[in-house]
């Protein structure tokens, strides 16, 4: 790779591009928020219209062809570059919604959800590898873990801004309302993608490469079994999701009626763990440069799995909040630094393909959860669960710490090369 005169010194290239990674979670902010208010709408109106076994369908719809073509995604954003698959995208996806304002205007029927949740699906698989790169290219090393911490409030933030205008404007409006504001912070998104990703060149083909984007779907994959630092840092974000959703999803409003404590409980603890985690990804994004790796990985990671196991034996419900906040604080630091860690052990070239492999982990993670613990709860009851999930959790350290000592492969023979497109001045739009 030759070096551009025009291209910026490398003092200035260890700088995070604050301007622009403010755009990215501006935009981010904005389509999340419409995403989580279109999911509630739809789930809402699905059961209106069938009742359980049509909000089954509606989330099949959206979820299944959005699992698949993350690998697709991935393969396309390491082909294409990320600006050329986050626009053209992005761009088909306000079409949809805009179509879909009209097509589920005053509908009795559940088909035009499905095809609206399957084509919307399969764009918002398309898009999250591509999405997943663009941090990497705005902060060094070195600032990565800050700009991961603060996308990380944005994500805790969208459901709880999201969740509640889509609940309120479906029931007020209607589903094409939801739909409308959700087409309105895709197009702020469109915007801010376009100048996050200006000056982003394509990846350079390398010669002799043509393989076929089927078979380039699985490279996520093939790159954990070449390279055993981000195979002990895919393993230690899986077992965190793995391990964390039952509790949170199930074991903790059975144990709060158990116990006679209400729903109240729930909630509180629930308010709780997102004003932790809050706190502490903004602390993050403020000091995550200087805090120790292994304190972001080992320590938060054990202290978040012992929580997590404490919470199933606090003897009442203000101790159950006040253990929950404790949680959250270290779900805030360890969240983003595993995905920082992550990214950081992909070899050269090849971000697309290992992100789709890492989102599909997390989407992956839900479902399985849900069916392994409450298949196992039957044996060991809602106590005895909720501790064997604090102990998978603590695997996630462990696997941290051998991602830690293994050594960094920057390369992979015949990946794509990034060519060298000068980065925008500061007053490029």
């Amino acid at each position: 790779m030759t070096t551009n005169p025009s291209a910026p010194s490398s003092e200035a290239a260890t700088a995070p591009d604050w301007r622009r990674i403010g755009s990215f979670v501006t935009g981010q902010a904005a389509v999340q928020c419409g995403s989580f208010a279109l999911l509630i709408a739809m789930n809402w109106t699905a059961v209106q219209l069938g009742g359980r076994g049509a909000v089954t369908l509606v989330i099949l719809a959206s979820t299944l062809p959005r699992a698949l073509m993350l690998l697709f995604g991935g393969a396309l954003a390491d082909s294409l570059g990320p600006r050329a698959v986050l626009l053209r995208a992005t761009a088909t996806r306000l079409v949809v919604l805009a179509v879909g304002v009209l097509v589920t205007a005053g509908a009795d029927s559940l088909w035009p959800l499905v095809a609206v949740a399957v084509v919307e699906g399969s764009l918002l698989g398309l898009t999250g590898p591509a999405s997943g790169i663009l941090l990497t290219r705005l902060a060094p090393e070195e600032h990565l873990g800050r700009a991961n911490s603060l996308f990380s409030m944005v994500m805790r933030l969208a459901p709880i801004a999201g969740s509640p205008l889509g609940a309120w404007l479906v029931v007020a409006g209607g589903l094409s309302d939801v739909m409308i504001v959700s087409a309105a912070g895709c197009a702020v998104w469109l915007v801010c993608a376009y100048h996050v990703t200006h000056g982003m060149g394509r990846p350079e083909r390398r010669s002799g490469a043509s393989t076929s984007l089927f078979r380039r779907s699985g490279d996520g994959l093939l790159l954990l079994g070449a390279h055993p630092k981000l195979r002990w840092m895919f393993i230690a974000c899986f077992c965190m999701d793995f391990a964390f959703l039952w509790p949170a999803e199930v074991a903790l409003p059975l144990r709060a009626s158990g116990e006679g404590w209400g729903i109240g409980s729930v909630a509180a603890a629930l308010t709780a763990f997102s004003a932790g985690a809050l706190a502490s990804a903004a602390l993050g994004a403020a000091l995550a440069h200087r805090i120790p790796v292994s304190v972001k990985l080992l320590v938060t990671g054990t202290g978040l799995a012992v929580g997590m196991g404490s919470m199933a034996l606090v003897p009442s419900p203000g101790i159950l909040a006040v253990t929950a906040c404790v949680v959250g604080l270290f779900s805030g630091l360890n969240g983003p630094a595993l995905v920082t860690a992550y990214q950081q052990a992909v070899p050269e070239g090849r971000l697309g393909a290992a992100m789709s492999t890492f989102s599909l982990s997390s989407i992956g993670a839900a479902p399985l959860s849900l069916a392994v613990f409450s298949s196992v709860s039957a044996a060991l009851g809602v106590t005895g669960t909720w501790l064997l999930c604090a102990a998978i959790a603590l695997f996630s350290p462990v696997a941290a710490t051998l991602a830690l000592r293994s050594p960094v492969t920057r390369e992979t023979p015949g990946a794509a090369k990034v060519s060298a497109v000068p980065e925008p001045t500061a007053t490029a739009v």
